[in-house]
């Protein structure tokens, strides 16, 4: 990020309260902010928090399965109450008042239940990518869960995904909002957790929009951070040139303060808003390629509405780059996806029928080392014009639709792969570029009172800029929960 484009300081003595999703009479309805609020108050302890989401697991998600039903969220691969119950009783020791005196403030997650992307390895714990073909435990943390785990968090659980991550939709999970409709993918169970308040935060990698279309689905949020911002060591590969990791939560604020710890931040805190009056917003050009439910039409317009109630300027961009990348995308994904699977080829008859007639269309067909160089140079050429435009205009950030659709009706994903491949159609090019990108609720369609989701786009760097802007949004938008189930 340039050094004019400043981000709010995570160090500045400020905070922002997070956005009121509603009343709080339980433990588990408490955001991220919330809930360490109430620890840092005892108002409750990380013991009831745990409980209280393990009781509403138990009254939401319905019956736990590899396929799931259509009466059922079915959003938990698997969960660890007993290990979740001791590391909430150590956190509770950790913020006893004699613990604080002699070993200073707890951390920064202290007592805070979260959920992982059943990609996400965590040490002596199943990991299953949500399939049937078998995959050692890990033996040691995933950075991702090292960095939460040193921050204070108890792990409550894996949250499914499509399998191996390979996919938009997550066909075995029911969207809180309408258990007929799908939840998005690759994270779809964690998007529908936070959702249906059975968790307040999760984390997971994101290669074609898998944090970024669930939540625009499921109407919660998430950041898919600058590329290499996250590490992805401990995180079972999809493909790797294209992927990044990050948090998912109820806010834009929460997932603020989970992307410090997530990338290794001193001293994570909450995130102020960044003011928008005076400041400049992009209308993402890619917007033109493609049709809008009519929903997802008027939400985005509305958001470039507020923006400019909020006093920016909202401003039409002429690309500087080409703006359809798929086609060298699918070369990418093709060739790192078939080495990412390697060590399972004997176990090709375990896979769903989606991902296994991929891996073996894929297999039959090698991409040869010149055309994979060639859509690398396209690559850098694009990052490149990105940047260099970014570079020379005053523009705070670029803003699009993240999902063209609303949630679609649930189911087809793994009967064949590409089934749902328009659900990514925005969100895949900026996995291209590795530019960091927010996603955030932006209302509840009218016609289909499903929620809507909309993004920011900034260049590789300005990051917690994105987010205070993203904030500010936020809160003049407001949020919206489903009906409890």
């Amino acid at each position: 990020m340039r050094a004019d484009r400043a981000a709010p300081s995570p160090a500045d003595d400020v905070v922002t309260a997070s956005v009121t999703v509603g009343g709080t009479p339980e433990p588990a309805d408490l955001d991220v902010l919330g809930a360490l609020s109430a620890l840092d108050r005892r108002e409750c302890s990380s013991v009831e928090l745990v409980e209280s989401c393990l009781a509403r697991i138990g009254a939401r998600n319905g019956a736990p399965s590899h396929d799931g039903d259509p009466a059922s969220v079915n959003a938990w691969a698997r969960v660890y109450p007993e290990q979740a119950r001791a590391a909430a009783r150590a956190a509770d020791e950790r913020r006893s008042p004699a613990a604080v005196e002699g070993d200073g403030p707890p951390p920064p997650l202290c007592g805070l239940p979260v959920g992982l992307q059943d990609l996400v390895g965590a040490a002596g714990f199943p990991l299953t990518a949500s399939s049937r073909v078998p995959i050692p435990v890990p033996e040691t943390d995933s950075t991702i869960w090292r960095r939460l785990r040193s921050a204070g968090a108890v792990l409550l659980g894996h949250l499914h995904t499509h399998e191996f991550g390979v996919g938009a939709t997550t066909d075995q999970v029911g969207n809180p909002w309408d258990l007929a409709r799908s939840a998005g993918g690759s994270a779809g169970g964690a998007a529908a957790a936070l959702a249906a308040s059975m968790v307040a935060a999760a984390a997971g990698p994101d290669t074609y929009g898998s944090l970024r279309i669930p939540a625009a689905l499921c109407g919660v949020s998430a950041i898919k951070p600058t590329r290499g911002a996250v590490p992805l060591d401990g995180v079972l590969p999809v493909i790797p040139p294209v992927e990044d990791a990050g948090p998912m939560a109820r806010t834009v604020a929460d997932c603020a303060l989970l992307h410090q710890v997530l990338t290794g931040m001193a001293a994570p805190r909450p995130l102020r808003a960044l003011p928008l009056a005076g400041r400049t917003i992009g209308r993402s050009p890619r917007t033109a390629l493609f049709s809008f439910d009519a929903d997802v039409a008027d939400a985005y317009e509305s958001a470039c509405g507020r923006c400019e109630e909020l006093g920016a300027t909202v401003v039409t961009v002429e690309p500087p780059a080409p703006l359809d990348i798929l086609e060298d995308y699918l070369t990418v994904f093709g060739a790192e996806i078939v080495e990412a699977h390697r060590p399972y080829e004997t176990y090709a008859d375990l896979y769903r029928p989606a991902l296994r007639g991929m891996l073996a269309e894929n297999a039959g067909r090698p991409v040869p080392r010149d055309v994979l160089a060639a859509a690398a140079r396209r690559r850098d050429e694009v990052v490149h014009g990105w940047m260099e435009w970014f570079g020379t205009h005053d523009v705070l950030a670029l803003i699009e639709p993240t999902v063209a659709v609303v949630a679609p009706i649930r189911g087809g994903g793994y009967r064949r792969f590409g089934t749902e491949l328009r659900l990514g159609w925005l969100t895949h090019y900026w996995n291209w570029t590795g530019f960091p990108v927010v996603s955030f609720p932006a209302g509840v369609g009218g016609r289909s009172e499903l929620p809507v989701g909309v993004s920011l786009i900034g260049p590789g760097g300005c990051d917690l800029e994105l987010l205070g802007a993203a904030i500010t949004l936020q809160e003049s938008i407001g949020l919206r929960s489903p009906a409890p189930l």
